[in-house]
């Protein structure tokens, strides 16, 4: 089970009412300052404003620690050695490219993307932390991991729980851009079922992009049509390779360190 963060869901408030430890001594934490323009007084934006907001969106967004920087242009292709590997990733990221490119149109529609192979460590949460990361920039991400979202909702029930299971299932349902990694590992049981429904559907019928990445192509997901059949309409499925690259992505770090460590005169 992949459980990169712990608070994949519990960090589910609205980002906005976040608060930074640092509070700038120009607005006081306000983000915003008076001046006067035509004889009379505005609020402007103040010059942290931008860097609060990115930092809460970042905060919300709770995308895995060893992801944070990762963006398009470092997804590596060149771990992959098969040579159809090779040629389905490369085939991959021109479609992802591309639909990013495209984003405001497919937003309006509320198209997103279904990510999947059968092999774990293939790339899929890589690729789908970097399109999180792009996507940031501009709006408001939530990227969750299907078994927390369903760990933390069963939270919610305990007596002494923070928020209620409401308040999650709004704020999976709402937020611009959901990203869901691993859907489908859970074990099918009527109540997830419902849970999984509820969210997907509220964000169908609101226009909501949601990315998934699965271990499984949607036709063989044990949930069943009324979520599927959203999906299939709502997603660009995209098949990654059949490879694990895991490996190969730490001998090839390590071989950069070496390198690295013979240029600057540290290994003689």
């Amino acid at each position: 089970m992949k459980n990169h963060s712990t608070n994949s869901c519990r960090n589910a408030e609205t980002p906005e009412t976040s608060k930074d430890s640092d509070v700038c001594p120009i607005c006081e934490g306000r983000e915003w300052i008076l001046k006067i323009k035509d004889g009379v007084e505005i609020a402007v934006p103040c010059k942290c404003r931008e860097k609060a907001v990115m930092s809460r969106r970042l905060r919300f967004a709770d995308i895995p620690e060893a992801f944070r920087g990762m963006d398009l242009r470092s997804f590596r292709m060149d771990v992959y050695r098969k040579q159809e590997s090779k040629k389905m990733v490369s085939d991959a990221c021109k479609i992802i490219k591309t639909y990013l490119d495209d984003f405001e149109s497919q937003k309006e529609r509320g198209m997103g993307l279904y990510i999947w192979s059968r092999t774990k460590g293939s790339g899929k949460t890589r690729i789908a932390a970097g399109i999180a990361n792009e996507l940031m920039k501009r709006y408001t991400v939530k990227f969750a991991v299907s078994l927390t979202i369903l760990q933390e909702i069963k939270n919610t029930w305990r007596r002494d729980a923070a928020g209620s299971e409401s308040q999650l299932l709004d704020a999976l349902s709402t937020t611009d851009i959901l990203i869901i990694d691993d859907f489908g590992v859970e074990a099918p049981a009527a109540w997830i079922n419902d849970k999984m429904y509820q969210i997907i559907n509220e964000r169908y019928i609101n226009k909501k992009v949601t990315i998934f990445t699965s271990n499984d192509p949607l036709d063989k997901i044990s949930y069943d049509d009324r979520i599927t059949n959203r999906i299939k309409e709502r997603t660009y499925q995209i098949a990654f390779p059949e490879e694990s690259v895991r490996d190969h992505i730490a001998e090839r770090m390590q071989e950069e360190i070496i390198e690295k460590m013979i240029t600057s005169g540290n290994i003689k």
